[in-house]
């Protein structure tokens, strides 16, 4: 039997999460508001605001794991292990989750349990009843990477296909600000693309060999469309627009997911990461699965963006397969698998 705590501080989501042999129980999120005002997260203000939200996140994802247990001293001692995530993210957001979880290892004398969190992103599709078995394809996309993944087991993961500039998450923050949408930009492109015509304009779909992705080219496909408009005409095409860049980020992420199951075999097919909760690509992957044949997966939208939910469930098959690190663990900004 284990029972893991889990902290994940990688960029601007402080997040709690206890996991009980593979179970999640509880999952707190902090979200930082104050990044809006400027356009995009501020690392400076990101690692403060951790600081600010890991005791009282940490403290109500105990509580609610363990409802029975008056104190945080007995929560705390009924743990087996702390997880926390080790790499890729904002450097000093890192380091506040990492210091975090190294003093109560210290103190608690519990070993301690470093995650990998785009690892993380494809194994939160192994939390619930509905999941995937091995092996699988697994489609991340978030604001930082983009990636096709091979999973033979929950530790034998596989980066197949991956972007060779920017990322789809950064494409759709990008195009809403073009478009002169608040950030985060993303979720709004989805919003209104629900009300537009998704073939209504033309742009780029860069050809890059075998599985990798680019998406530089959409994104000055975008801009050089809207440079070449009226005033006033975004304002009269907004939801046009949202839905043909939508629609052309889904189409190049599809478009590689099936080749990627032509390539392997493998028909088990999964998305993770934060643009996995954009409905667009939700509803296209389950069509195409309806098309081709496959068996899709899709985590609950809590799973989707940055949670400890994910680095719990990684931790527990670390856990199980004696995967444990020492105080002298560091984060790192920009880690390989």
């Amino acid at each position: 039997m284990s029972t893991l705590l889990a902290i994940e501080s990688s960029c601007d989501e402080t997040s709690a999460a206890v996991c009980v042999d593979g179970q999640i129980l509880s999952n707190f999120i902090a979200n930082q508001t104050v990044h809006e005002q400027y356009g995009g997260v501020v690392p400076e203000l990101a690692s403060r605001a951790h600081m600010q939200h890991i005791v009282p996140v940490v403290d109500a994802a105990l509580a609610q794991a363990f409802p029975l247990l008056p104190t945080p001293a007995e929560r705390l001692q009924k743990l087996d292990a702390i997880a926390f995530t080790q790499a890729p993210g904002l450097i000093g957001s890192l380091l506040v989750g990492t210091q975090f979880a190294k003093s109560l290892s210290l103190s608690l004398n519990k070993p301690l349990i470093a995650v990998h969190h785009m690892q993380a992103h494809v194994l939160a599709n192994l939390i619930g009843e509905e999941r995937p078995t091995f092996p699988f394809l697994c489609l991340t996309v978030s604001g930082g990477h983009t990636q096709i993944v091979l999973a033979r087991s929950p530790l034998d993961l596989e980066v197949i296909g991956e972007t060779i500039d920017d990322a789809a998450g950064e494409a759709f923050d990008k195009s809403a600000k073009l478009l002169g949408l608040p950030y985060p930009g993303g979720p709004l492109i989805d919003k209104y693309a629900k009300e537009g015509n998704p073939l209504a304009f033309k742009f780029a779909e860069p050809q890059i060999p075998e599985l990798n992705f680019s998406f530089s080219g959409l994104k000055t496909s975008v801009l050089y469309f809207l440079q070449k408009q009226e005033p006033g005409f975004i304002q009269d095409n907004l939801a046009d627009i949202c839905a043909s860049v939508q629609y052309t980020i889904i189409s190049i992420l599809l478009r590689k997911l099936k080749k990627a199951v032509q390539q392997t075999g493998v028909r088990q097919v999964c998305i993770a990461g934060g643009v996995s909760a954009n409905s667009g690509l939700r509803k296209a992957l389950q069509e195409a699965g309806v098309k081709h044949g496959w068996e899709t997966f899709i985590p609950k939208f809590e799973y989707c963006t940055d949670n400890a939910a994910m680095i719990a469930i990684t931790a527990y098959y670390k856990y199980q397969a004696g995967e444990f690190t020492d105080l002298s663990a560091g984060p790192s900004a920009r880690a390989e698998w």
